[in-house]
Parts: C-alpha cells; sequence; structure tokens
C-alpha cells in the first residue's frame, strides 16, 4: 500500500464538504497524481482493521491504561441514491424510526486518559457485508443477511484487542449487546461490561425467586433510583449489579434508562461517569460523517467503498491527535480549513476578476 497515497486521500477527505472522487482529487493536485493511481490505490488493496492497527498502535500504547474503555457501536452510511450489493443494503434506523440504504458499520472505540488529555481512536472496525440471500416467508421477497451477527462481530473483536494487548478495564455497549453470551464472555475474559439494559429484560433481585425461576420486568422491579442493586438476570449464572437512572431529555421529558456490570462493587458515581463515556463514540460517528467524508464516495464496488471507510477513519484518527495537541475539537478544526479554502478561493476570484484581458 502506497503511504503517500493514504495520506493524501484521508487529507482530501478531511478538506473536502461535498462528494469525493479519483478525478477530484488529481484536480486538486494539478494531475500531480493521475486519477487512474487513487481509483487503483482504492481498488487495489485491501485495507482493514488489521491495517488500521498498524497506523494507530503508537497512538494507543501511548496512551492506554487499564482504566480504559473499550466501546461499542455501529452506524448506518447513508446510500440512498446507490444500487444494493452485499455491503450497500437496507437497515432498520431506529433513530429514524424506518428503513434506510447504506452501510452499517461497527466500531470498537477506544477511550482513554492520560495528563489531563482525552484520547478516543477506533481500534477495530467491521463493516457488515450481508452475503447470503433468502426468501422471506411472510412477502416472498429475496431478501440478504449476514452470516455473522454483530454480536459475535462484538466479541471477536474484544478477543482481538487483548491479543492485541491493548490495557483496558471496562466494555461499554447499548442494548444491542447486552445478550447473556456476551456478558459471560467478557466476565470470561476478566473485564467488566457496563451494557444499557432493555426494560423488559427478565431480573430478580431474590435469589430465593431465581431459584424458583421467578422473574420479571426491569422496569417493574421495585429497586430505588440512582443505588446500584444485586440481581440475577435470566440465562445468566452469576449475579450482576442493576443501576436505576432517571434522567431528562432536550424536551423536558422524563426517561429512565437500566445499566447492568458484573462489577457488584460499582458505586452510583462509577455506574454514571463511566458509561457517559459511551456517548463519545455518538461524537466519533457524527464527525466521521460530517468532518472525515465518510459517505461521500461514489464508488460502486464493495472493495473501493470499503477502502474509503477506512481512509475515513484514518482522517478521523488524524484529527484527533490534532485534538490533543492543538487543544481544538473536530468541528473547530473542520471550520478553520473551510475557512482557509474560502479565503483561498477568494483570492483566486479577485485575481480572475481584475486580471488585464488577454
Amino acid at each position: 500500500m502506497d503511504r503517500d497515497l493514504l495520506d493524501l486521500y484521508s487529507d482530501y477527505l478531511l478538506c473536502s464538504s461535498r462528494q469525493t472522487t479519483a478525478t477530484g482529487l488529481s484536480g486538486l493536485v494539478n494531475g500531480t497524481v493521475s486519477h487512474d493511481k487513487i481509483t487503483r490505490f482504492l481498488s487495489d488493496h485491501d485495507m482493514d482493521e488489521k491495517t488500521l492497527w498498524k497506523k494507530i498502535k503508537r497512538v494507543v500504547r501511548e496512551y492506554e491504561n487499564d482504566g480504559a474503555c473499550l466501546i461499542f457501536d455501529d452506524t448506518i452510511i447513508e446510500k440512498e441514491y446507490m444500487d444494493e450489493n452485499e455491503i450497500i443494503c437496507w437497515y432498520y434506523d431506529h433513530k429514524r424510526g424506518q428503513t434506510v440504504k447504506g452501510i452499517n458499520l461497527l466500531t470498537a472505540f477506544y477511550s482513554a486518559e492520560k495528563g489531563g488529555d482525552i484520547v478516543r481512536i477506533p481500534v477495530g472496525y467491521r463493516i457488515l457485508a450481508k452475503t447470503e440471500k433468502y426468501r422471506d416467508e411472510k412477502t416472498g421477497q429475496e431478501r440478504r443477511k449476514s452470516p455473522v451477527t454483530k454480536n459475535e462481530m462484538m466479541r471477536d473483536m474484544i478477543g482481538r484487542q487483548i491479543r492485541n494487548e491493548v490495557k483496558f478495564g471496562f466494555v461499554l455497549a447499548d442494548s444491542w449487546y447486552s445478550s447473556a453470551e456476551n456478558m459471560r464472555f467478557i466476565d470470561k475474559k476478566k473485564k467488566t461490561f457496563i451494557f444499557e439494559l432493555k426494560e423488559n429484560r427478565q431480573v430478580t433481585a431474590d435469589e430465593g425467586k431465581r431459584g424458583r425461576g421467578e422473574f420479571e420486568r426491569a422496569d417493574h422491579l421495585a429497586i430505588p433510583e440512582g443505588e446500584p442493586v444485586k440481581v440475577w438476570l435470566k440465562d445468566l449464572s452469576f449475579a450482576v449489579v442493576l443501576f436505576k437512572q432517571v434522567f431528562t431529555n432536550k424536551d423536558q421529558s422524563r426517561g429512565t434508562r437500566f445499566l447492568v456490570s458484573n462489577d457488584l462493587t460499582l458505586t452510583e458515581e462509577q455506574f454514571r461517569t463511566l458509561y457517559k463515556k459511551r456517548w463519545g463514540v455518538e461524537e466519533y460517528h457524527k464527525s466521521l460523517k460530517q468532518n472525515a467524508s465518510v459517505g461521500s464516495s461514489p464508488a460502486h464496488t464493495e472493495r473501493t467503498q470499503s477502502n474509503h471507510i477506512f481512509a475515513a477513519i484514518f482522517g478521523f484518527v488524524k484529527l484527533e491527535k490534532l485534538k490533543v495537541s492543538k487543544k481544538i475539537n473536530h468541528f473547530a478544526i473542520k471550520t478553520m480549513i473551510y475557512m482557509a479554502s474560502l479565503k483561498t478561493a477568494l483570492s483566486a476570484y479577485d485575481s480572475f476578476v481584475n486580471a488585464p484581458p488577454a
């Protein structure tokens, strides 16, 4: 892989505010790099999380510690007008409440603190590929599915970070990843999970009822707000601690969140402080889309789209390093880039307008 081209292409993604193409980048550098060379770079290499680890290993080693968090979440990169293929498929978007066409990206996001600086780096990622076709029994329509679930991907990604000897103590995720199987896996790896739990999850705070198989919904359980309580989950052999958190939404409505952990010693403050770190992955998704142009490639092949996503993730890492060194957030950096480009464009326009006739 041509390292210079990766640097050039990822910089292009950070500077761009519109569709990104090989032709566009070639024109930007006045043809010093041909669009064919850029196209080959995106289509001839396999860039994946193994490649990413080689690029970000030094940064992770600088900040890693046993109290760091490994955070999991996925997002949909919308591709409304592109043809469906194995990675551009239909997914239900819970935030929008509808099905959208796009690429489903799952990220292992590393959050660590050192010397007052907080660094948040994607250390692994998977692009969901629906490689298997099947016939929907209800509608009779042909549909696609992935042979590997996101929960299976998550467990594999945790194992990979352990094999990479990355130091972390906590695994954070929302309710989608709070299966008993995931809890057993993380507990066996001697890590602490803090998951959001769906309100209908079957639990009990009475060990006698647990022995008799008597469980009830989490939101029906009489537990105090803001006080961790030892409970048992159905289908889980060991006890966990449940934390009921009441919060106020932007519209001033009240909401309830249930958090669960295998560390029975966690306090109210630790639950609140640690789980708050999970929202960093939401900021990552937003920056990836708005600042690193992850959804801007019109490429039609799976490999080219996948490599474009890799370059965008690498671009995010560049922004994160700048954030730490310059003490300025991603969006402020993007604004500075945009303003600089406008000034250059205005200067070029003035020179053109005021140039003497040919």
